[in-house]
């Protein structure tokens, strides 16, 4: 990250301690990821905002929102190139991604359950000065047609029952428009093979199943699940730590592709 001495952390990784300091700070802007808004509404880090993956992140269709749309989620809650976004949440790891995907390079993440955080908890919404933003060159990023062409590893990265077409949403629930299975040609790696509810597993696990699965740091790869959370952790543990070089996210996931009935489905 550039150099500030106010927000300067050692890689992306934050802990609850690093919140704590950095409530007060008008650099920083602390941001809730989640798939509603129930958890923020009945408390959230003083001064969080929230981005919902689906009402903020996605069309009613299920596409990823594109960089304008994301410019203006931005701008309205006041971030600068110069501001650290600073995500937690269920999904902030996607909230990540998605910020250095675009070129945000001030982003870090608590890869921790947001109940981790013992301080005050707040109910109300903050509002900021509007700002005017622009992104640069989406990188690590994949849309749906260049996947049909891709030449590399295309790894699905969601459970055995969603990946053999059992179910549609990780949770079980019917998806009346869409289908369920996979990508043609996709491999299998549940990312509960990366890591846990607390964590990812130990360097020296998590390369021995690479190597069972046949993955290594040579090959292209792009993940995916049904939102992009997973398929960000995965990213994450590939980039970051095993030290992939040529990694990217196909951030419309399942619930995108599913529900096209143009894509071909494999099950």
């Amino acid at each position: 990250m550039p150099t500030n001495t106010s927000t300067t952390v050692e890689g992306p990784l934050v802990d609850t301690r690093w919140l704590s300091e950095h409530l007060d700070d008008p650099t920083v802007r602390t941001v809730e990821v989640d798939v509603s808004g129930a958890l923020y509404a009945q408390g959230h880090l003083p001064g969080a905002v929230l981005w919902n993956a689906y009402a903020d992140l996605r069309h009613p269709d299920y596409k990823p929102v594109g960089a304008r749309e994301l410019e203006k989620l931005l701008e309205r809650y006041g971030v600068r190139p110069a501001t650290t976004l600073a995500f937690y949440g269920y999904a902030a790891h996607l909230g990540y991604w998605l910020a250095r995907a675009h070129g945000h390079e001030r982003a870090v993440f608590l890869d921790a359950p947001r109940e981790q955080w013992t301080g005050p908890w707040s109910i109300e919404t903050p509002t900021f000065e509007p700002t005017r933003y622009r992104l640069g060159p989406a990188e690590t990023l994949v849309k749906r047609d260049a996947l049909l062409e891709w030449s590399g590893v295309v790894l699905d990265v969601r459970t055995e029952a969603e990946y053999r077409g059992e179910r549609f949403w990780p949770s079980g629930a019917p998806e009346e428009r869409g289908r369920p299975g996979r990508i043609p040609g996709a491999l299998n790696l549940p990312i509960s093979e990366l890591r846990t509810d607390t964590g990812f597993r130990p360097l020296s696990e998590m390369r021995s199943t690479l190597r069972r699965h046949e993955i290594t740091p040579e090959q292209p790869v792009v993940t995916y699940c049904t939102i992009g959370n997973r398929a960000s952790q995965a990213w994450y543990a590939l980039t970051h730590l095993l030290g992939f070089k040529d990694v990217a996210v196909y951030y419309g996931g399942w619930a995108e592709w599913g529900t096209d009935p143009t894509l071909p489905v494999e099950r």
